[in-house]
């Protein structure tokens, strides 16, 4: 597993990581998500070696990711999918890679084959698409075939089969008992891959539990309902003090009540429904509800602007 303790980082007098501590167990996918400039890669860069810590300490299956002789074999991982020789292709720098742990040449072509890149090997990845190099950039973490995988940002530039793919890919890993840990922005992607999440924000820990038990922290219970005499159905709610908001011509979105109760008000009203369902909660909107006083940069709404004009 990984383990990280009071893990701090600090940049002259910019704090980016604050003593922060959590666990990536084995046979799970772990999803790190956190706001832009919330320490995420910091983090991964030190979990690898890449940058040292000002305070605190990862350890990888018990040991410093430094202490390992061939730390590919023990660590996978794919952080930056442009930081390969442009001339180079993809074969050889997998072979390059191979040789620095005595892997064969016969790994290299299963790791290709994997990533399903078997049709741009014998080309210079400086003309390789972004999803391309995401592709390469696995298929390098695979390379040793490591027990633990960082993987950041790995759906970027991958087109829709791709997804599935790396879907795919991760829980596959997981199951075979591996520590999966993943950083990502595309909380529907999270939602359906992770079985943990830990959510950090301006450097320090906010949440550290399951994807289920995280969307259950929204404490409250949603309804989606339509019906033609919706605008009397939000005025009986109203004035029943049921918190409940428009969200369609006809369709209403109600809070804390289950869908049987608003049912049974409905009929006793003499409310026609024509549609009535539990909610499904995203963890888009948990991840903004957790990390709301996390965000650094804020955009201003767009204000649209009336001109008038004058006749001549």
């Amino acid at each position: 597993m990984i383990q990280v303790r009071g893990l701090t980082k600090r940049y002259g007098e910019v704090l980016a990581v604050d003593e922060l501590s959590f666990e990536v167990e084995p046979g799970k996918v772990t999803g790190f998500l956190g706001p832009n400039g919330a320490g995420k890669s910091t983090t991964m860069r030190m979990m690898l070696g890449l940058d040292r810590p000002t305070a605190g300490e990862v350890l990888v299956n018990g040991r410093p990711f430094s202490a390992y002789a061939e730390p590919l074999r023990e660590v996978g991982a794919l952080l930056d999918p442009g930081s390969v020789h442009p001339g180079r292709t993809g074969r050889s720098h997998l072979r390059v890679a191979a040789q620095t742990i005595g892997l064969p040449r016969s790994r290299v072509e299963e790791v290709i084959e994997q990533v399903g890149i078997e049709g741009a090997a014998r080309r210079r990845i400086k003309g390789y698409s972004l999803g391309m190099r995401q592709r390469l950039g696995i298929a390098a973490a695979l390379l040793g075939d490591p027990r633990v995988l960082l993987f950041d940002e790995p759906i970027n530039g991958l087109d829709l089969d791709g997804v599935r793919w790396i879907r795919e890919l991760l829980r596959r890993l997981a199951d075979e008992g591996r520590t999966v840990l993943v950083s990502s922005h595309l909380m529907s992607e999270m939602q359906q891959t992770a079985d943990r999440l830990v959510v950090i924000g301006r450097g320090r820990l906010i949440a550290d539990a399951t994807t289920e038990e995280i969307l259950r922290g929204l404490g409250r219970r949603l309804v989606r309902v339509r019906s033609p005499q919706s605008g009397e159905l939000l005025e009986r709610l109203q004035e029943r003090g049921i918190s409940v908001q428009r969200c369609g011509d006809q369709e209403l979105e109600v809070e804390n009540l289950a869908a049987e109760e608003l049912g049974e008000f409905a009929w006793q009203e003499g409310i026609p429904l024509h549609h009535l369902s539990d909610a499904e909660q995203s963890l888009e909107q948990a991840f903004i509800e957790l990390t709301g006083d996390s965000v650094e940069y804020h955009g201003r709404n767009a204000v649209a602007r009336t001109t008038t004009e004058v006749a001549p």
